[in-house]
């Protein structure tokens, strides 16, 4: 399959497309990013943030760009995006007379905010058993019991690439079912 097939039958919705351009780009992205965060797991997490991105937005790919430079970019702009949120996490930086002060945003959870997030998780739960039992598992191995791509792939027995696409489909499928669609 070339390039320019994948991306018009993943426009079309086609699987193998999405898990072939996947495949092609996959080492290309994350490589990208490794060098940027220089963090394996943040790596992993923003280029699956990318394929995520870029097969939700398939269909605004303009093919007078490569699809290599597109992915790079929607990367970057995630990537960009954490680091901003990070950097808001501190919510001032005062200095006074060469002192300088810190303020530190509380993060510490209220008793109310406990409460909350508990029914939270609760409702998220319920949410994940609407869910096919192969995309449950793969939920719970990723996000629960927090297994590598690697070893959700020796766990079940599946290409990587298969894990990752399972999991974007679990993602995705578990989003609409929180939106209620």
């Amino acid at each position: 399959m070339e390039i320019e097939e994948a991306i018009l039958r993943a426009k079309n919705n086609d699987q193998k497309a999405f898990n072939y351009l996947l495949d092609t780009y996959w080492d290309n992205v994350y490589g990208f990013q490794l060098k940027r965060t220089e963090n394996e797991n943040d790596a992993e997490d923003i280029t699956i943030q990318t394929f995520s991105k870029a097969f939700d937005k398939i269909n605004t790919f303009d093919e007078n760009y490569t699809f290599k430079t597109w992915l790079i970019t929607i990367s970057k702009n995630i990537h960009i995006d954490l680091l901003r949120k990070e950097k808001n996490s501190i919510s001032q930086i005062i200095s006074k007379d060469n002192r300088e002060l810190f303020q530190v945003l509380d993060e510490t959870p209220s008793a109310e905010d406990k409460l909350i997030t508990d029914q939270n998780l609760a409702k998220l739960l319920r949410d994940i058993k609407k869910l096919k039992p192969h995309y449950q598992e793969i939920i719970n191995l990723r996000y629960f019991q927090e297994y590598s791509y690697k070893e959700i792939s020796t766990e079940l027995n599946e290409p990587m690439s298969n894990v990752k696409v399972k999991l974007l489909r679990a993602k995705k499928l578990l989003a609409e079912i929180i939106r209620g669609k």
